[in-house]
């Protein structure tokens, strides 16, 4: 498979590893990115093997909530300067107000329903903005979560949106508890509540992979696999919320956090405007005189 240019810088920025260590990792590999990361991080080359896409969209995350339901969505735009304008804003509270009511299963139907159950569709309104601030503008996805009266959910948005995370906490109702749960959720990204939730499969390829780098740095097979399972807590450690040290004290889990005060972690959702999407190469000045003109 022909190695390209943007397959090397699409690896670089994920491992920060140089660019020929990113060429002969994709050579070796034959251009699959998850297993060049794995045979970087065997060589001792990749830093953490954090795999974050690139964040590249624009657009913004909004919470709503209502009762004992809330949805937290993410809507994508051309341009920043769309998400600082007041009809783009409306947008994402219509939206929010009516997904929560609405509780479509998912985008698809969403955009089919009567915007708050009657008129015209989501599809026909976003429509709508769409031609007044002449942008392309997309619902992108949502979650929604439903608690009983005993939990509490908590809500945060950072950078004005541009990461939004929604946390529900069950056994208790006081709502700064979820939210600086949800605070620390929008810092660290942790992708699971607990070492229980991470797949079986994960977990194998990453003590395989830790146990290769182990033995590629010269240490005795008979020693191996107690280091394995060691840098597995570690490995644990940054992607379960329960796990890691909790950002207001960090001498502290967020597990303890949560259990001092009665409480478990029942359901987390963060978003970040663009992960996972590319972003068209614009120029910025170009940009700029594009927004003008408009």
């Amino acid at each position: 498979m022909a190695i390209t240019a943007k397959m090397v810088k699409e690896l670089r920025e994920k491992t920060g590893a140089g660019m020929m260590d990113c060429k002969k990792a994709l050579q070796e590999t034959d251009g699959n990115i998850d297993k060049a990361i794995d045979f970087l991080r065997e060589k001792g080359i990749a830093k953490a093997g954090k795999k974050a896409d690139r964040i590249a969209a624009e657009g913004a995350t909004y919470v709503e909530i209502d009762n004992n339901t809330a949805v937290l969505l993410e809507v994508n735009c051309e341009t920043d300067f769309v998400t600082k304008n007041d009809q783009f804003k409306k947008l994402l509270a219509e939206l929010g107000k009516h997904i929560v009511k609405q509780k479509p299963n998912d985008v698809e139907e969403a955009l089919q329903q009567p915007l708050h159950g009657e008129g015209d569709t989501l599809e026909t309104y976003i429509k709508s903005v769409v031609a007044t601030i002449g942008e392309k503008i997309s619902l992108r996805r949502f979650t929604l979560l439903n608690k009983t009266d005993n939990d509490a959910f908590g809500a945060y948005l950072h950078m004005g949106g541009r990461i939004g995370v929604l946390t529900m906490l069950e056994g208790t109702t006081e709502e700064n508890v979820a939210k600086d749960v949800a605070m620390h959720t929008a810092a660290v990204n942790p992708r699971y509540i607990s070492r229980d939730d991470v797949p079986s499969e994960e977990v194998d390829r990453e003590r395989e992979v830790l146990k290769t780098q182990a033995l590629n740095e010269g240490k005795p097979e008979n020693i191996v696999e107690k280091m394995v399972e060691g840098r597995l807590g570690k490995f644990f450690e940054e992607i379960c919320l329960l796990e890691q040290n909790f950002v207001k004290d960090p001498d502290m889990k967020v597990k303890k956090f949560v259990a001092d005060k009665g409480a478990t972690v029942k359901s987390f959702a963060r978003y970040e405007v663009g992960e996972g999407m590319e972003k068209r190469e614009d120029n910025f000045a170009e940009e700029v005189m594009n927004q003008m003109k408009k």
